[in-house]
């Protein structure tokens, strides 16, 4: 159905030398572990390209804070937990359903704290629950450089993936090209692209952050905003597309509705 090309082939299509026919780009966030064990693996007998964004400060045994409450909830004993003390009740933990809601809710709740606060709250369920976080969901430095050496490209993603719209404009200078070098000297190569965290344009980033994004010298950046990218959209916010239908006919029905041009404008 789909032309799979590098991310490189396509900004470079797109921005003056012509797309394929049915041009796509497959990427994946954050640095997970099963992105080299398994993805990778399915990825090289297809013989087609993908990019991997990673968070820095997580590689050789990091866990990213809502793994750890995630995790904390998989693995209590009991039917309730109860965070009282925390203001955030007592959680239903008799049955999956109930655990995914319990998570789901958390999640929203502290997601957009103040990174110390969310932080503060994130141990203290870890420690309710009696759970460790875990140390084996992200990739070490080894497999960033084995993805790259098997022809992926590697993408800068901050270096704790942090709301960038929560912070001020040194802090997020420093994620940003933190990433970014330190990714460099890993694979001993060029990153030319940037994704950015959680990736909603006006509410986890905002204008200054694609300005600081050109300025440190990225060929391109991704969003997670809904769309399919365009001649003339702006390189720096391109638009992605989730894989997550059951079916190969409601995706190729959701990728029609998603054809219109992305906004470059941001609160």
């Amino acid at each position: 159905m789909f032309n799979i090309i590098s991310l490189s082939e396509a900004v470079n299509g797109l921005y003056g030398g012509g797309l394929p026919a049915r041009a796509a780009v497959i990427t994946f966030d954050d640095g997970y572990r099963d992105n080299f064990e398994v993805a990778l693996p399915i990825l090289k007998a297809l013989g087609v390209p993908a990019t991997f964004f990673i968070a820095t400060d997580f590689l050789d045994g990091g866990c990213m804070w809502n793994d750890s409450i995630i995790e904390s909830f998989r693995a209590f004993k009991g039917d309730r937990i109860d965070l009282e003390t925390l203001g955030m009740g007592c959680l239903r933990t008799d049955s999956n359903e109930a655990r995914r809601g319990a998570i789901e809710s958390l999640l929203e709740r502290i997601k957009y704290l103040p990174e110390g606060r969310r932080s503060e709250l994130v141990g203290r369920v870890s420690t309710l629950a009696k759970v460790s976080p875990p140390d084996s969901l992200m990739m070490t430095r080894s497999q960033v450089r084995d993805l790259h050496a098997a022809g992926m490209t590697i993408g800068a993603h901050t270096r704790s993936h942090p709301i960038l719209a929560l912070e001020d404009s040194l802090r997020s200078e420093r994620e940003i090209c933190g990433s970014r070098t330190e990714l460099e000297s890993i694979i001993d190569a060029p990153v030319a692209f940037f994704a950015y965290p959680n990736g909603m344009p006006g509410k986890d980033y905002e204008s200054r952050h694609v300005s600081q994004v050109k300025a440190a010298g990225f060929s391109a950046a991704v969003s997670t905003a809904t769309g399919v990218c365009v001649e003339g959209g702006d390189r720096f916010q391109l638009p992605r597309f989730t894989p997550w239908d059951r079916s190969p006919t409601r995706f190729a029905l959701r990728l029609l509705l998603s054809r219109k041009r992305f906004p470059v404008d941001m609160v």
